[in-house]
Order: C-alpha cells, then sequence, then structure tokens
C-alpha cells in the first residue's frame, strides 16, 4: 500500500447539498423546504414548544403552588416511610424488640427511608416491643392485645 493509494472507508465522504441551483437539480426553486411556511422563511427559528400561536402547553396546565404534597410529590423535603404490615413481624421470635437499625439488618426496609409506618393488616401471636415512627390505630390495638408494647420515635 503507498501514500497515494489510501482511501476513506466507503460511504464516509459525502458531496455537500447544492440547493437553489435551478430546477432541474431536484433542489431548485424551494430548495428541499416544502411549500410557503414559517420554517421556510430566512433566520426563521421557531423555539421548542412552540405552537404556532396557540397557547403552549405549559402555560394550558394550571400552576401548583406552594411547598404541599399535590405541588410537591417528589422533592428534597419528602420523607419516605417504609410501611410495614403487622403479619410481618411474626417472623421475630418472642421477646425481640423490633426497631428500624433490626429491620434494615433483616432488609425489610431500605436505606432511602427516613421513617417506619406499622400498619394493621396480617395477625400477630407473639409478645414483641415494636419501635416506630407511626403506628395504626388497628396495628397498635393488635401489638398490644398479643401483649407486646408499642415505642413511638
Amino acid at each position: 500500500m503507498k501514500l497515494g493509494e489510501l482511501r476513506p472507508p466507503a460511504g464516509s465522504k459525502r458531496n455537500r447539498k447544492r440547493v437553489g441551483r435551478g430546477t432541474g437539480s431536484t433542489l431548485g426553486k424551494t430548495c428541499g423546504k416544502g411549500q410557503n411556511g414559517q420554517k421556510v422563511r430566512r433566520g426563521a427559528s421557531i423555539r421548542t414548544g412552540f405552537e404556532g400561536g396557540q397557547t403552549p402547553l405549559h402555560r394550558r396546565l394550571p400552576k401548583q403552588r406552594g411547598v404541599s404534597g399535590g405541588a410537591m410529590p417528589i422533592g428534597m423535603f419528602r420523607r419516605e416511610y417504609a410501611v410495614l404490615n403487622v403479619g410481618r413481624l411474626e417472623a421475630f421470635e418472642t421477646g425481640t424488640k423490633v426497631t428500624p437499625a433490626l429491620l434494615r439488618e433483616q432488609r425489610l426496609m431500605d436505606r432511602r427511608h427516613v421513617g417506619l409506618r406499622i400498619l394493621g393488616d396480617g395477625e400477630l401471636t407473639k409478645p414483641l416491643t415494636v419501635v416506630a415512627h407511626h403506628f395504626s390505630a388497628a396495628a397498635r390495638e393488635k401489638i398490644e392485645s398479643a401483649g407486646g408494647a408499642v415505642e413511638v420515635i
């Protein structure tokens, strides 16, 4: 192979499109831009989201104001709670003190969760001491009726 024989890979080089050089060139008259309209005009750049003068979508939708659940459903101030039903506590041995740290160890609670909510679905037969941030009324009643104790953090 000689230096004069080097060629670029096939298909990597293309001739530039020469527009506006007569109707016989297939790119004359409208230069591949179709018929008249806003996009045909020279220097007419249309911003993203422009809908031809119709009120754009971002202005048609209602505003969500303030710091509330509706305004900021996923935000830096949202607190993620792990939800655990009373039935899942049946797996622990009698007399165990169930804390968020123990639940993280058992992989029943994730690191991203800030707090723990105990809900009342399921049955509990063992007396356990459950430490959490929030208890539903049914969960509190089931834990105490089984002889256990409830501690709110």
